[in-house]
């Protein structure tokens, strides 16, 4: 029996998902990229990449103020959550921290919040 190519495999694999995991997914891929730059994983406490943290996260905060009217409170919600703290650890490890409302995403945030 023939295997399909994985092209075609990973098709129909994100034809099964709704758009909501397909975010979801990403997001959750954004912020744990995120940690792994901010040095809150074990092990990665010493690799702290401030400048690629930072990307990662404006990317995440565009994603979710972009999806969230889409999303749904219960699914946009931990999501917020999830990029408020990263928000607040790229805070923590800045030596010389931006001014409030200048962090990363924090534009995008703000906005979407008031």
């Amino acid at each position: 029996m023939a295997q399909e190519p994985e092209s075609t495999s990973a098709t129909r694999d994100l034809m099964r998902l709704s758009a909501v995991e397909i975010l979801g997914a990403h997001a959750t891929d954004l912020m744990t990229a995120a940690a792994v730059k901010l040095g809150l994983f074990e092990g990665t406490e010493e690799e702290q990449d401030l400048a690629e943290a930072r990307i990662l996260i404006e990317a995440l905060a565009g994603l979710i103020n972009s999806a969230a009217p889409h999303l749904g409170h219960h699914h946009a919600a931990p999501l917020r959550d999830g990029l408020s703290t990263l928000q607040t650890a790229f805070r923590e490890a800045q030596e010389f921290p931006d001014p409030l409302g200048e962090g990363p995403g924090e534009d995008q945030t703000r906005k979407r919040r008031a």
